[in-house]
């Protein structure tokens, strides 16, 4: 991946590829949460350094704007059985109303429109369409309220390549989750402690919370050779109209907008107009970032390190350029840093 890319090369899924050796995915997080690697990386100087994450306390400063995803993630693995006593197993994607889920169901073959899945007396569900990609969509019946049945027999999903048990579910939500809704973690807010965000508040930074409800087709690949044909999932954000307004002000006032994580950025690059300017929203976003795309609101980026191939890896090529974030990825690979959701993370600036 040497050398200058043209743009038709920047359009192929594998010029996103890179080599990770397995033994650096992480398979647990590091405590204390802040005490993980952090690469920062300066977009004029192309300087490198590397830090731990409390030392980003260093490279924030007053009137600097985080901006944050406040979804939690559900109990949304869920595993019942057929009239037949065949397993199966549910994972929710995303809400549509008070009792239909578009999920995915596995073994998807043995699922028919009408199929019933119990899991538990209290809570069950009927297939009512078959989707592609494993996808469905079904309908619940349950007693009583919807999240205490959900909260009793369904599991934090944790993504594909972690295959250790989770001793503490709590470590796969951030400090500030509160939304619940998130199939997945936004997890560059896993490195965030309420006391370094304290510390973060003292120094003059505002903490502006918005809302992202992270679907598993954030795991899902990029099939297609030319990321164009990628069809990108869809996901439900929401941008306040004061909170519109405070970043509104502080892009006026030339004060940086840092989003944390890939969610946060997508949250706010939807909400602006192409002035510039954030509209309030409630709504649905399948916004595609990867290189040539023009950044209108996000000034500086706190991100974990994102799998080969992905979207989220085009997406921070997009910010920090292409050549610069696959140098970047060779040198976390070389420095043994930690990878995927319970990875280090990078800061770009």
């Amino acid at each position: 991946m040497e050398g200058n890319k043209n743009n038709n090369d920047l359009m192929s899924k594998s010029s996103y590829y890179y080599d990770l050796p397995e033994d650096l995915i992480a398979q647990q997080p590091i405590e204390p949460r802040d005490s993980s690697r952090l690469l920062v990386f300066d977009k004029t100087t192309k300087q490198i350094e590397h830090k731990h994450f409390r030392d980003i306390l260093d490279y924030l400063k007053k009137g600097d704007v985080l901006v944050v995803n406040n979804s939690r993630v559900l109990p949304a693995r869920l595993f019942g059985y057929k009239d037949t006593g065949a397993k199966i197993e549910i994972l929710l994607q995303k809400r549509i109303d008070l009792t239909t889920w578009e999920v995915i169901a596995r073994p998807f073959k043995r699922l028919q429109v009408g199929t019933k899945v119990y899991f538990s007396e209290k809570l069950s569900c009927e297939i009512i369409e078959k989707q592609e990609y494993g996808n469905c969509k079904i309908q619940f019946q349950f007693e009583g309220v919807f999240e205490n049945r959900l909260s009793e027999v369904g599991q934090i999903p944790l993504p594909p390549y972690i295959h250790e048990k989770l001793k503490d579910k709590e470590r796969y939500q951030t400090v500030y989750a509160k939304v619940e809704g998130s199939s997945a973690a936004p997890t560059a807010g896993l490195h965030f402690t309420k006391d370094l965000l304290e510390k973060i508040k003292e120094k003059g930074v505002e903490i502006v919370e918005v809302l992202l409800h992270v679907g598993l087709g954030t795991f899902r690949p990029v099939k297609e050779d030319n990321i164009l044909q990628h069809k990108m999932h869809s996901e439900y954000i929401e941008m306040s109209e004061n909170n519109a307004n405070l970043l509104n002000k502080a892009k006026k006032e030339g004060r940086r907008i840092i989003a944390v994580g890939t969610t946060s950025v997508r949250v706010l690059e939807s909400s602006a107009d192409e002035n510039g300017l954030i509209i309030p929203k409630t709504t649905e976003t399948n916004i595609f970032i990867y290189p040539s795309y023009k950044f209108k609101v996000v000034d500086a980026l706190i991100t974990n390190f994102h799998l080969p191939e992905s979207t989220l890896i085009m997406l921070v090529s997009a910010f920090a350029g292409y050549d610069d974030t696959m140098e970047i990825y060779r040198t976390a690979v070389k420095e043994k840093y930690r990878f995927f959701s319970f990875g280090d993370a990078m800061f770009i600036h």
